[in-house]
Parts: structure tokens; C-alpha cells; sequence
């Protein structure tokens, strides 16, 4: 159970969160839409630490806003998007937003009912719970990915591997006409190589 500050501090957190979710979908501009999602994984970072989960709060944070978020906010105020002619097409995907929120909806309702489909199943504890207050959260996640997520763990690790192969790939297509740099040529030259000497007439250009 948490404290009196504790639960303030998540009712804070949650509501914000929550608000600030709502204005990522509502808002009219892209921009203002990633602040109001950068405001809302810094309030879930502060969930996370109310958990004690601080190694998730640090890597959403890390990950999420100091990457991810940034990276997407510079290419939207960098690139020359017409987002008004984007949003002239938007109502035809509103059946299948409508099919994914009834299908969240649909989750929550599940989840916060407390239904369980198999009440035998849910009951059953595969392994004794450690003492969690004698192992942080960081070593008992390592515990987790490592043994009984380690394919999965290592499948994504491909998959980001195979991800990077491919934009370098990508950004390394040689075009005809694009001048490019020799390092190796640039680093060999000498004075017998990399100056030449000419004469110059009167009146004539090189």
C-alpha cells in the first residue's frame, strides 16, 4: 500500500499522464502532440519509480524521450509536411481506429473486472516469488530476460540488428554524380604527388 505522499505523488503522476495522453490525440499539431508524449512517458518514468522500478524509469526516459521522441520531433518541424492535405484522408481509417479502441476497451474491462478465464490457471505459481526486497529490480529483470526470455531477448536483438543493416544500406547507395571523399587517397598524397607545378601565360587561364 502506498503512503499518504506516496499516493498523492501517483494520483499526480496518473492524472497528468492520463491528460496529457488524451491531448496526444486531440491536439491539432503534430508538434504539440510529441511535448504532450514526451509529458507522458515522464509522468509514466515517475510511476516506475513509485514501483521501485527505477531501471525502467531510466531506460524509458533514456530511450523514449532522449531518443526516440526527439529524433521524431526534429523531422516533424524539419521536413516540409502539408499536414492539412494529410488530414483530408484521415476519416478513412476511423473504422479501424474504431475496431483497435473497442478492442483496448474491450482489454481494460477485462483487465479491471477482474475476469479470469481460467481462474484454476491464474491461481497456479510456476516458481516461488524471490524476496524482492533482497534483489533489486534491475538484477531480477536481467534474471528474466536471460533465462526465461532469452530466445525472445535475442530475436529482438536481431530484429534491431537487421533494422540498422538495413538503413545503412540504404544511406549508402552510390549515385553517379555525387562526389565522394578517398580518405586512404587524401591521407597517401605526397608534395611529388599532391602538387603540380605549372606556367602560367600572360592573359591564359589554367
Amino acid at each position: 500500500m502506498l503512503s499518504g505522499l506516496e499516493a498523492a505523488f501517483f494520483y499526480l503522476f496518473a492524472f497528468v499522464a492520463v491528460a496529457s495522453a488524451f491531448m496526444v490525440i486531440s491536439s491539432r499539431n503534430p508538434v504539440h502532440s510529441v511535448l504532450f508524449l514526451i509529458l507522458t512517458f515522464f509522468n509514466a518514468a515517475g510511476l516506475f519509480m513509485l514501483t521501485g522500478a527505477e531501471f525502467l524509469a531510466m531506460i524509458l526516459l533514456v530511450v523514449y524521450v532522449g531518443a526516440v521522441m526527439v529524433l521524431f520531433l526534429f523531422v516533424v518541424m524539419m521536413l516540409d509536411v502539408d499536414f492539412a492535405e494529410m488530414k483530408e484522408g484521415a476519416l478513412q481509417y476511423a473504422p479501424i481506429g474504431a475496431l483497435v479502441g473497442l478492442i483496448l476497451a474491450a482489454e481494460l474491462i477485462v483487465v479491471l473486472g477482474g475476469y479470469t478465464f481460467a481462474p484454476k490457471l491464474a491461481a497456479t505459481v510456476a516458481k516461488p516469488i524471490p524476496d524482492l526486497a533482497a534483489r533489486s529490480n534491475t538484477a531480477a529483470l536481467g534474471d528474466i530476460l536471460y533465462t526465461d526470455y532469452l530466445y525472445y531477448f535475442q530475436i529482438s536483438g536481431l530484429i534491431l540488428l537487421v533494422a540498422m543493416i538495413g538503413a545503412i544500406v540504404l544511406t549508402l547507395r552510390h549515385k553517379e554524380g555525387v562526389k565522394r571523399q578517398s580518405i586512404a587517397a587524401q591521407v597517401g598524397r605526397t608534395a611529388a604527388t599532391g602538387m603540380e607545378i605549372r606556367k602560367v601565360k600572360s592573359g591564359e587561364g589554367v
